[in-house]
């Protein structure tokens, strides 16, 4: 899964990275963290419904479709391989998808020892971007905006050896296509996705201040000794 991640970069840098248009007051957007937790508005990317050009936005990190009652579960993550088929993931596939901008993010690792946090990030890339998807509010509830999950996908390269799970990493040249509205049918869509490269990974172990999710700093992405 994908619990934790970075993105220290400014959303004036991501809309740049995106070519995107802002979308949100200065006041809205949030300044990022190294240490993104769900349950929270993270900066993504949708396509302008004029345009279809990527437009900022600002979505509830945990997916709570439209019609779903107030008890129904609000999933961080969707499988990739069962997104599309999904009553609670389907239209939101079809219709309703997002980048989720990133940095990087981390992974557990279970040793004798305990879980040893990983960091996993693209050497000298300045954004990565997750495949994601997003749900309007329900009607009746005016305190609640916007709500996304991101995609997983089985671990691939060196990820494997950490988590069976990973972010579904997007390769910058389908950006736009993820995003595209007239793509609807599942095999089209997939058909546009090109992941990234797994070869394009680095990783190391990292502190495990990152468990709390009340640090917040640089210092959580330097390695330490296993």
């Amino acid at each position: 899964m994908c619990g934790r991640f970075d993105r220290h970069v400014s959303a004036d840098a991501v809309a740049r990275a995106m070519g995107a248009g802002d979308g949100l007051e200065e006041s809205e957007a949030p300044a990022g963290g190294y240490n993104i937790t769900p349950g929270r508005p993270i900066l993504t990317a949708h396509a302008d419904p004029a345009s279809a050009a990527p437009r900022l936005a600002l979505d509830h990190w945990g997916f709570h479709p439209h019609w779903a009652g107030s008890d129904a579960p609000s999933p961080i993550n969707a499988r990739a391989e069962t997104v599309a088929t999904s009553p609670y993931f389907r239209d939101a596939f079809a219709h309703r998808r997002c980048l989720i901008p990133a940095n990087g993010w981390f992974e557990w690792q279970a040793t004798d020892a305990g879980k040893q946090p990983w960091y996993f990030t693209v050497a000298d890339a300045p954004l990565i971007a997750y495949a994601g998807i997003w749900t309007e509010a329900p009607e009746d509830r005016t305190d609640a905006g916007r709500s996304c999950a991101v995609i997983t996908e089985p671990a691939r390269g060196i990820a494997r050896s950490v988590h069976p799970r990973m972010p579904l990493v997007l390769d910058p040249g389908c950006w736009a296509s993820w995003l595209d509205p007239h793509l609807t049918a599942r095999a089209d869509i997939r058909r546009a996705v090109q992941r990234l490269d797994p070869e394009a990974l680095e990783a190391w172990p990292v502190s495990p201040r990152v468990n709390r999710p009340s640090e917040d700093d640089p210092a959580l992405l330097e390695p330490v000794e296993p």
